[in-house]
């Protein structure tokens, strides 16, 4: 294996280091640094509504307090996706290298330390990829206890660990996606509310056509602020819960990916070496 190529690193393409902050394990996220650059987008977004007058700005801006909660959740969730996203791409780069040393190679407590070798050759800080940090636990298990027959087992609990960690690391953004229809009815019953309150007042105003007229004005912006707040929260919850499917299902691709690897290249060279012991014997 040449030393002269360059080890694959975590720190070099993941974003969260580039902002100079400590990054989740695996594929999870800071959610200190996305709720900060949701905060910073949901400005930009505000900013830039308030510069137009059209029945697009108004759902935003002039339909209670909820739209701008339920838009800020929404970058937040946004970015929690977004990083997922691309420290999803980095851990899929570990199942492009080659740990084995040669085709046939029989992995045994007494060979261990070469497919460790390569590994650190090739990874900096391999514990932080799904990938390696299953096969250097397996392998350091193998190298210090030596039983052969607990790899797979080994291997089995760190797929289990792995889907765990991938399912704790939605926990926050499941919790957007259930808060932001809540907020979208929350504005329709503020606006339903505001709605009768001014249907009463007019009830109880009486007064000419033209006054009446005047006054249904103000129960149709109630009814516009109830029923456009539930359909902006809707369209959000919608979007981001099948952006965070595909990004579920993309994680759950790339454990699986693992699996096959971890099969491939660990426990079917340790069956090979079995054989041969058992033969000797």
């Amino acid at each position: 294996m040449s030393s002269s190529l360059r080890p694959l690193s975590w720190h070099q393409y993941d974003i969260e280091t580039k902002f100079g902050v400590t990054g989740g394990k695996f594929t999870a996220v800071n959610s200190v640094l996305c709720a900060v650059l949701a905060f910073g987008g949901s400005i930009v977004f505000y900013l830039l509504l308030f510069m137009q007058e059209n029945w697009f700005a108004d759902m935003f801006t002039k339909r209670g307090f909820t739209p701008f909660l339920m838009v800020f959740l929404a970058f937040w969730a946004a970015a929690i996706l977004l990083f997922k996203w691309t420290k999803i791409r980095i851990q899929r780069k570990a199942l492009g290298i080659t740990i084995l040393p040669e085709a046939g190679f029989i992995l045994s407590p007494n060979t261990v330390d070469q497919v460790l070798r390569n590994v650190d050759m090739q990874v900096e800080q391999p514990r932080l990829f799904f990938l390696f940090n299953r096969i250097t636990g397996a392998l350091s298990n193998l190298k210090n206890i030596g039983m052969i027959s607990e790899v797979s087992d080994i291997l089995r609990s760190c797929n289990e660990q792995d889907m765990e960690n991938v399912e704790t690391s939605y926990s926050l953004l499941n919790g957007f996606l259930w808060a932001i229809p809540v907020l979208g009815f929350i504005g329709t019953v503020q606006g339903l509310s505001a709605a009768i309150g001014e249907f009463g007042s007019v009830l109880s105003a009486g007064g000419d056509i033209e006054a009446l007229t005047g006054s249904l004005q103000e129960v149709t912006a109630g009814l516009a602020t109830a029923f456009e707040t539930t359909l902006v929260a809707l369209v959000l919850a919608l979007f981001l819960h099948l952006w965070a499917t595909a990004m579920r299902k993309s994680e759950e691709e790339h454990l699986i990916a693992c699996s096959e690897y971890c099969n491939r290249n660990i426990v079917a060279h340790l069956k090979v070496s079995y054989r041969q012991n058992e033969g000797d014997a």
